[in-house]
């Protein structure tokens, strides 16, 4: 997604409210980590490695005295990971001097990295922030930090690791390694939606691709001259769904046989095509369409193309998680179910 001040203030302002993650399988932040909660039988050995303060605070929710932490003044650039398992938190990008003896951020190093829930302890009702990935205590949340979000994110140095820039991380704290696929399958909001919803695929962008011109809007596309194809960007984490897996659900979700349109869609925007990053990717590509010709599962030719992937232009604001964000409906099927 495109992340400018003012979304980052809407999404910000959702973690004020009680949130805890829903996932029942594998779980990725858009920033491309593996958040997956983690079972109690999981996080047994790291909550061993922790000293007696760390558990404390982060097991028992307690809190260290103020301007005794000994990352407050840290300065360095970096992230400050999760003490327990690793997930990083918050960058040295968004630390301020808050004066209130604890560190100080604006914003999480990704929005789905912490959860919230309702703190009444106290005599007074807090908003807690936690690790989304252990559910460890980190701090609290308040309504009074600086732009752009106007949040403070008040946090316990012990409940914190900080990794300095260029110094070598765990594999806790690195994004999974993940691979990129584009399809074109007609309307991109129903393709997107649907790819999000396969387990190990990480992000989906909507998008302009395999056109004449450079930055497409979505008003030149529509026009038919420019020659792109309404496309979705599939990140995903191949360890967990393959491309053939990805390739499959794709040709479940649309007609590939229609040329230039799919459904009430007319156009060669609406085309179906698979834009391929690698020549690995062109050989399943090819051979799965080869393959679905011989089987005559359809009764017409497929219309798909498969070509190498130009540039991918990510189309406006509007269009992304443009069902979850309106509700509506597309002609793209379920592929999962």
């Amino acid at each position: 997604m495109i992340l400018k001040f003012t979304i980052l203030s809407l999404a910000l302002t959702s973690l004020m409210e009680p949130t805890m993650p829903e996932q029942s399988h594998s779980a990725y932040s858009r920033a491309g980590y593996d958040i997956t909660p983690l079972s109690d039988e999981a996080k047994k050995p790291l909550l061993e490695k922790l000293d007696e303060e760390a558990f404390r605070i982060t097991q028992n929710a307690d809190t260290e005295q103020p301007f005794c932490g000994t990352l407050l003044d840290n300065k360095k650039e970096g992230f400050y990971a999760c003490v327990v398992c690793g997930l990083p938190l918050f960058s040295s990008d968004h630390k301020f001097t808050s004066g209130t003896g604890w560190p100080s951020f604006f914003s999480p190093y990704a929005q789905e990295h912490v959860s919230t829930k309702r703190d009444n302890k106290l005599g007074m009702v807090r908003t807690e922030i936690l690790c989304a990935r252990c559910d460890s205590h980190l701090g609290h949340v308040f309504n009074d930090g600086p732009l752009p979000t106007r949040k403070r994110f008040c946090l316990n140095s012990a409940s914190l690791h900080f990794y300095e820039n260029g110094e070598e991380l765990p594999v806790a704290s690195k994004p999974v390694k993940t691979e990129t696929a584009y399809f074109a399958g007609g309307c991109f909001w129903g393709v997107e939606h649907w790819f999000q919803k396969g387990e190990g695929v990480i992000n989906v962008e909507s998008g302009y691709m395999q056109g004449d011109t450079d930055n497409p809007t979505y008003k030149d596309i529509c026009s038919g001259t420019t020659g792109h194809a309404e496309s979705a960007k599939v990140i995903f984490d191949p360890t967990v769904i393959s491309f053939e897996t990805l390739l499959e659900a794709f040709f479940k979700m649309h007609d590939p046989t229609q040329v230039n349109q799919q459904g009430p869609d007319y156009g060669t925007q609406y085309r179906s095509g698979i834009w391929t990053t690698s020549a690995e990717q062109q050989k399943l590509a090819d051979a799965y369409v080869a393959e679905l010709n011989k089987s005559e599962k359809f009764k017409s030719p497929i219309a798909t193309q498969v070509a190498p992937a130009k540039k991918f232009y990510i189309a406006e604001e509007n269009h992304q998680d443009y069902i979850e964000n309106t509700g509506k409906t597309c002609h793209v099927a379920n592929p999962w179910k």
